[in-house]
């Protein structure tokens, strides 16, 4: 047996966890070609906006020389005026902007470099609402001309100001794919030289191509550096090295930023309304079993998540603090991608009524939380409410006080009026 009597209890939330390192960027290949130069070394910690390597891709030049040409006869075209408009004139102009916005849509999406991509994917759409506006306006030119109100030369000006947008979107994201082959670093981190994998045209780029119509994809192939064939596939695996052949989508390195570390934990429905931001938690690596680490929760997700057993549970987001070893000393920094046990304190409270949790018990009838009180040397049930759930100590709420003598070891074998012993 054993008194009621007060103490702190503490309610602990288990959950398993991950390191999460402050950023990833896996960098890419724009175009196809070969590695120029490789200007950092494995391993190394980089700065963002640091030129990582250069790809030498003739094909992505011949396509910018092929779209400055383009734009430069569309300006020439316009400047010289053009007589000749037509509603099939309309309808060859949509046909060929459809094509050109496709390609340098599907060209600006393979660019590696944010900045560059998000670039040209601006001035790409500013071109479509600029050709969407010139389109508009030589309709209603045609109309009016066609009526007796209007001019032709006007209608012509104004598909000729189409035409001028959809060459100046794929100028555009050709000369920010050329840009791109001096490969920079889209944030700071440490450089992971991995194996050239993937790149396959069969794969990605064609992947893009395959969605337009058979007529343009040899074109669309042909500004994303890759061949036009059905069956064509060129898919490179090796060291990332000096003359090393990539294809658009390879991948060439990773950069990641461990200047932070986080864990991502995953909560059980059942527990994830205890669990709030600023809730301080103690870790354990499976890697370190010695140590013990600091966190505190940042941020729960609103979206459900499948747990390991299939149930419903939800991340939960935790700064990661340092760790000590079990004789004092300073713990090693984990890495991303290691496996944890992330024990949050979700509630603390003091000076509660508390006893063993040994001593708690449901009845068969499952009616509630009980406790063995002993009067004299008789023990009865009484119901209690729970509050704060410790692993070892419970707070109890209501049903029993301090100084009440209850029942600990073999609680849920005794019955209503049996004499218990001291």
């Amino acid at each position: 047996m054993a008194a009621v009597g007060r103490g702190t209890v503490t309610e602990v939330v288990q959950a398993p966890a991950n390191v999460v390192a402050r950023a990833a960027a896996t960098i890419s290949s724009p175009a196809t070609g070969t590695v120029r130069t490789v200007q950092v070394k494995d391993g190394a910690h980089v700065k963002a906006g640091q030129v990582l390597l250069t790809i030498d891709s003739p094909r992505a030049q011949a396509a910018l020389t092929s779209a400055q040409q383009a734009d430069s006869s569309a300006a020439s075209a316009g400047s010289a005026g053009t007589t000749k408009v037509s509603l099939a004139g309309l309808t060859q102009a949509d046909t060929a902007a459809d094509q050109a916005f496709a390609n340098a849509k599907a060209a600006a999406d393979l660019i590696p470099d944010p900045t560059l991509k998000a670039q040209a994917l601006a001035q790409i759409a500013t071109a479509q609402a600029q050709y969407a506006a010139a389109r508009s306006s030589a309709q209603r030119a045609l109309a009016q001309a066609n009526a007796g109100l209007g001019s032709v030369e006007r209608a012509a000006q104004s598909l000729a100001d189409a035409q001028r947008a959809q060459t100046k979107a794929s100028l555009a994201a050709a000369q920010a794919t050329v840009a791109a082959l001096t490969v920079r670093a889209p944030i700071a981190g440490t450089v992971v030289l991995g194996g050239v994998s993937g790149g396959s045209t069969s794969n990605s780029t064609s992947s893009l191509v395959s969605q337009l119509p058979s007529s343009l994809q040899g074109q669309a192939q042909s500004l994303l550096g890759g061949s036009a064939g059905a069956g064509s596939s060129a898919s490179v695996v090796g060291v990332l090295e000096v003359g090393t052949p990539v294809t658009p989508g390879a991948s060439l390195l990773t950069i990641t930023d461990t200047s932070t570390l986080s864990l991502s934990a995953t909560v059980d429905e059942t527990d994830i309304l205890l669990v709030k931001p600023g809730v301080a938690a103690d870790v354990d690596f499976d890697a370190v079993p010695d140590a013990s680490y600091s966190a505190v929760v940042t941020s729960i997700d609103l979206a459900p998540t499948t747990s390991s057993g299939g149930g419903v549970a939800y991340v939960v987001r935790l700064s990661l603090g340092g760790g000590t070893n079990a004789d004092g000393t300073p713990a090693p920094q984990p890495r991303p991608g290691m496996s944890a046990v992330a024990s949050l304190n979700v509630l603390t409270v003091t000076d509660a009524i508390s006893v063993p949790a040994a001593a708690v018990f449901r009845d068969s009838s499952g009616s509630g939380n009980s406790v063995w009180v002993v009067s004299g040397a008789m023990a009865s049930r009484r119901e209690v409410t729970l509050g704060a759930q410790g692993d070892t100590v419970i707070q109890i709420v209501a049903g029993v006080k301090p100084g009440d003598r209850i029942v600990v070891k073999g609680a849920d074998k005794v019955v209503e009026g049996q004499q218990v012993g001291p």
